[in-house]
């Protein structure tokens, strides 16, 4: 098995190790079937500063039953009588996500969209989608899963209500056509409790499979999409809305603007913050060590060669004298000349037994 560690979309982008977090809105369906209120959730989604937007496309008659889309539909995020008449009034027309991904793309954006059904997905590929997202719920599809992978564009897949060995069977299918994959570890629950999240499941995610690994939360707030980050997400992906208020079960896992902007600014924050891999001291806080650490200073006045004892050093702030990493090592040289209280102790002072201990104690203490 390949390890693969990021994948490239045909306009060059990456996504994986190594790069920027690949951050996601999410529209899904909370434009509401309204045109204007996607092409306003594009423009909002650039200012906030991700990387990607996301949709969602449906053919009613490939992907419900003829019960299922007369089955009964008046709840209160209802937007028709039936089911397949609610679904469809959310939808928006191929011609239209493609006026969408023009505008994504004009505004530096990555447009694409998870097809729920065969239909749907040749429409997809038909308006030129970089990357193509297998949701959750379409993972055990492996006929559907099949077909993505025969278009050859680089695969999102969501994992959430699956388990591994369904994930198994629906990875072999995409590689045994090519190994342009990005796993997201999720929890379909929506809005999904933090307790139920898993972060952790990410790296059995990496492991299991040798491929990039990101994260698509439902949750209400940002840590947990903030912490995927830290623990190595390559993607995150948020539901988007200008209005959790309005109706519909999305709306209330979903970022309004500002929260989607904060959520940006946090990941990179965080990004900054792995960069460095090694301890390091750095001037500032060299700066602030002189000021805040101690030495060794006398506890009282002494004269010319009195030998050092605990009993007459004691430590101070600043550190302008012998750091006491020294103590043990001062302890019974002679004064070479006599001391006041609270004279920082340096080693010009002292009369070492041993010279070379002299020569150890100033190399460590530089």
């Amino acid at each position: 098995m390949a390890h693969v560690t990021s994948i490239t979309l045909p306009n060059g982008r990456q996504i994986g190790q190594g790069h920027p977090c690949f951050i996601v809105a999410e529209v899904g369906n909370n434009h509401q079937g309204d045109m204007a209120t996607a092409r306003r959730m594009v423009e909002e989604a650039a200012r906030a500063g991700v990387q990607a937007v996301k949709f969602q496309k449906r053919h009613m008659e490939s992907l419900l039953t003829r019960a299922g889309r007369e089955a009964p539909y008046t709840g209160a995020n209802s937007f028709g009588p039936t089911y397949g008449a609610h679904r469809e009034a959310l939808e928006l027309s191929a011609a239209q996500m493609a006026e969408l991904k023009a505008l994504s793309e004009s505004l530096g954006l990555v447009f694409f969209a998870s097809a729920w059904d065969e239909v749907s997905l040749g429409e997809m590929l038909g308006i030129g989608m970089p990357v193509i997202k297998v949701c959750s719920a379409d993972v055990t599809n492996l006929p559907l899963v099949r077909k993505v992978a025969e278009s050859g564009l680089p695969v999102i897949m969501s994992t959430g209500m699956s388990s591994l060995e369904e994930i198994d069977a629906a990875v072999a299918v995409i590689r045994s056509r090519h190994e342009s994959i990005v796993l997201l570890h999720c929890n379909s629950s929506y809005p999904c409790a933090e307790e139920k999240i898993g972060l952790p499941v990410m790296e059995t995610l990496r492991e299991r499979y040798n491929l990039p690994v990101g994260y698509s939360g439902h949750e209400r707030g940002l840590a947990p999409s903030v912490a995927a980050v830290a623990l190595g997400a390559c993607v995150v992906e948020r539901h988007f809305t200008l209005d959790k208020n309005q109706i519909g079960t999305d709306h209330k896992a979903s970022l309004e603007p500002a929260e989607l902007a904060q959520l940006v600014r946090m990941i990179r924050e965080v990004e900054a913050c792995m960069i460095l891999k090694g301890k390091k001291v750095f001037p500032e806080e060299q700066a602030s060590a002189k000021k805040l650490r101690k030495c060794m200073v006398f506890s009282r006045d002494l004269p010319a060669g009195h030998v050092v004892t605990s009993a007459d050093l004691t430590t101070r702030s600043p550190l302008d004298g012998i750091s006491p990493v020294h103590w043990e090592e001062v302890l019974g040289a002679a004064l070479l000349r006599s001391v006041k209280h609270e004279e920082p102790l340096q080693w010009e002072l002292l009369a070492l037994a041993r010279p070379q201990a002299r020569t150890a104690a100033l190399s460590t203490s530089r």
